[in-house]
């Protein structure tokens, strides 16, 4: 049994979230899901231009992974486009990523309400001198690892 996906940091959530060729009734089309999680991977790669190593750490994921999530969104939005299928973005295991912002000018915080990260504007001052950053979220629970059940080496040791 393979184990369950760990959940992927998405920056941005999609406001438009079906798509259809233009002219086709609805009863006649098929239809592609997009994972939330695999448009932010197309948004990061191919819209923004970043490198595959820091798209993988803004979704808190190995490249390899990164990788495979992009191959399949591009997959599935070639075949909407060459088929002519609707596209459907909804579902994936994602979690929105935690941003905090803070205004340089006045010091205030606050954080990302899962939309855009356009370079707001400092609901205190106004202002746009505005840095975000990224606060890990901690699990309930150790991040250490245990020593788990202690077991005999070859008759020697504790049980």
């Amino acid at each position: 049994m393979p184990r369950p996906t760990k959940p992927r940091w998405v920056e941005f959530l999609p406001s438009v979230t079906y798509f259809k060729p233009a002219g086709v009734p609805m009863a006649e089309l098929e239809e592609v899901t997009l994972g939330v999680d695999e448009a932010e991977a197309i948004r990061l790669k191919d819209y923004l231009g970043l490198d595959q190593e820091e798209c993988a750490t803004r979704m808190n994921l190995a490249q390899s992974t990164f990788q495979r999530i992009l191959t399949q969104a591009r997959a599935k939005i070639a075949s909407a486009l060459v088929d002519g299928k609707a596209l459907r973005i909804e579902g994936g295991n994602y979690l929105v990523s935690p941003f905090t912002f803070e205004c340089k000018d006045c010091s205030y915080e606050w954080q990302n309400t899962g939309q855009h990260l356009d370079t707001p504007a400092c609901p205190n001052c106004g202002g746009f001198n505005v840095e975000f950053f990224r606060k890990v979220p901690v699990s309930g629970g150790s991040l250490r690892h245990g020593r788990g059940r202690r077991r005999a080496r070859h008759g020697r040791g504790k049980p």
